[in-house]
């Protein structure tokens, strides 16, 4: 798990005060491209871990901070945590090491870090075929969570409605690398994809925090609705090969394979929140894909087909 490596990348760090790449593969036992790209992570997040080309070169904290993690700001050690962890899969051995963290920050962070662990949700698998996304709020947000104050958020729908409210956030979650913001408001609890948020205003005002919140099982339950709402329509087509490896890469886990029908042939399931979505996400494979039903798909697929006819006929 990604949450594990990053905080054991950091405690390597700590330890050794400069490391390569290859020094975090051959300790993790990871390849040293994936070492790279958990270093990178690290000081993308705003953690001060930078790295120093040419021989006698490496990754080290800023600082050098061999015996305690006394380089990072309070907003550093806030990120730290919101970015590893913990998630609802994290193990005892990422939560054991994200303790053992906590106990090596400078006093005066450590209330920020543990309210940040638990402020933060990391769910490592996407909807379909979703693209992570950023937003210039996120930190802003994460500070909110952290403070628990009340923010006043402009939002834009996906429908591209706009909208303003004051909300109580309760935590943040990223999905498959998207981030969203899970709070209350006037109408009840809301979820809100933190990309679609145009801006954020902290008050000064306490945001109500449900007594015995658990940010984890809130979110289980949330992704579980989600998921049943936009998977609520199967479709059941035939491709070959090829095929099914590009509608993977572009439904994702929307994509089943049910079995093979011939050497050539296989039956897939493709589900969806409803015909036209489906019909919409597969209508430029064209004959690439043989629909077998619902016949509501085969419909829309066909009224896709006449009216792109109608548009470019004469071009």
């Amino acid at each position: 798990m990604r949450a594990d490596r990053l905080v054991a990348t950091l405690l390597l760090l700590q330890a050794r005060g400069r490391v390569t790449a290859a020094d975090v593969a051959a300790e993790l036992e990871v390849s040293p491209r994936t070492a790279r790209r958990d270093l990178e992570a690290l000081s993308m997040a705003g953690i001060p871990v930078y790295s120093q080309a040419g021989r006698g070169g490496g990754w080290q904290l800023l600082g050098g901070g061999r015996t305690d993690l006394s380089g990072l700001s309070a907003a550093e050690a806030r990120t730290l945590f919101l970015v590893t962890g913990p998630s609802a899969a994290a193990t005892p051995a990422a939560k054991s090491a994200l303790r053992k963290l906590v106990r090596a920050l400078p006093e005066t962070f450590r209330a920020d870090a543990e309210a940040a662990a638990a402020a933060a949700v990391l769910d490592p698998s996407g909807w379909g075929g979703l693209a992570p996304s950023d937003s210039p709020y996120l930190e802003e947000l994460q500070r909110a969570v952290v403070e628990n104050v009340q923010v006043r958020l402009a939002y834009r729908s996906q429908t591209g409605a706009e909208s303003e409210r004051i909300v109580h956030p309760l935590g943040l979650v990223a999905k498959g690398g998207i981030w969203y913001l899970i709070a209350d408001t006037e109408a009840g609890r809301r979820t809100f994809r933190v990309s679609r948020i145009r801006s954020v205003t902290l008050t000064d005002l306490a945001a109500v925090r449900p007594e015995g919140f658990d940010l984890a099982e809130a979110w289980r339950a949330i992704a579980a609705n989600v998921e049943e709402r936009r998977t609520s329509v199967q479709a059941i087509v035939v491709v070959d090969a090829a095929t099914l490896d590009g509608l993977r890469a572009q439904l994702g886990s929307d994509v089943a394979m049910l079995g093979q029908l011939s050497e050539r042939r296989i039956e897939v399931q493709i589900s969806g929140s409803s015909p036209e979505m489906i019909a919409a996400q597969i209508a430029g494979w064209g004959q690439a894909i043989e629909v077998i039903g619902p016949g509501e798909v085969r419909r829309h697929l066909a009224q896709i087909g006449a009216e792109l006819v109608a548009a470019y006929a004469n071009a």
